[in-house]
């Protein structure tokens, strides 16, 4: 994808950017570096990433950490990515707080090892008052398993007579979903050329622009992150209306 050029350049940023981080591996391999190596450079483009979201002002991001289809891949990559998130969460905590952000993680805590939940909840409750961006990680997640949970919770209302099946509508649905209270996202962007969207959220989507760039996640930056913004703001979002 070409920059465009600078007055080109939006002045509002969309509210809502969703990141599929994909191509740590092919980056790795392609420097003859083991796919571990890949995975802690795109971790370093994770904080890079955080902060020009913040700096660009937009006022959530999501990012796809781990999949719940990844639980499937060998033993010693799941442990190497599992020991960064740890990592993470233990070491960039006092930066997000002092960048004014929250985090929220969303994806099925009971396949995450205990301390990795403990850690999760203790960087939730440390700075859910943050305001200037809330940053939420998927993990453990998968789009089709969340919708799954949320008609299963909306099943059990009913059967407990709390709500009755006449009121279930969007809205009533969405709000059993993991990302309520979050704005659907405006702009899905996946990196390493790969144009799916790999079971992540599925129902907030609907109306999402998608947006796919070449860079491999380990190097994406806030110029990349800029760019595709740029590529967001060409489109005309008719959310089902006429064109002009």
């Amino acid at each position: 994808m070409e920059a465009l050029p600078s007055q080109a350049r939006p002045l509002e940023p969309p509210r809502h950017v969703a990141v599929i981080m994909d191509g740590n591996g092919r980056w790795a391999r392609g420097r003859g570096l083991p796919r571990a190596e890949g995975h802690r450079r795109g971790a370093e483009a994770v904080r890079r990433t955080v902060r020009g979201a913040a700096e660009l002002g937009i006022r959530y991001l999501t990012l796809y950490g781990f999949s719940s289809e990844n639980w499937k891949r060998p033993i010693a990559e799941v442990d190497d990515l599992m020991g960064l998130l740890r990592l993470y969460l233990r070491s960039e905590i006092a930066d997000l707080h002092k960048n004014n952000v929250q985090i929220r993680v969303i994806g099925d805590r009971a396949r995450l090892a205990p301390d990795i939940v403990a850690l999760i909840e203790q960087a939730e409750q440390q700075i859910r008052d943050n305001t200037r961006l809330t940053l939420t990680v998927a993990l453990s997640y998968g789009g089709r398993d969340e919708i799954t949970r949320a008609a299963r919770r909306l099943a059990e209302e009913v059967a407990a007579g709390r709500l009755a099946p006449a009121d279930i509508d969007e809205e009533t649905f969405a709000a059993r979903l993991a990302t309520t209270g979050i704005p659907d996202p405006d702009v899905i962007i996946r990196t390493s050329g790969e144009q799916r969207i790999s079971n992540f959220l599925l129902w907030q989507s609907a109306y999402s622009e998608l947006v796919f760039v070449d860079t491999l996640w380990p190097d994406f930056d806030r110029s990349a992150l800029e760019r595709a913004i740029e590529e967001f703001h060409l489109r005309e979002r008719r959310y089902g209306a006429a064109g002009r």
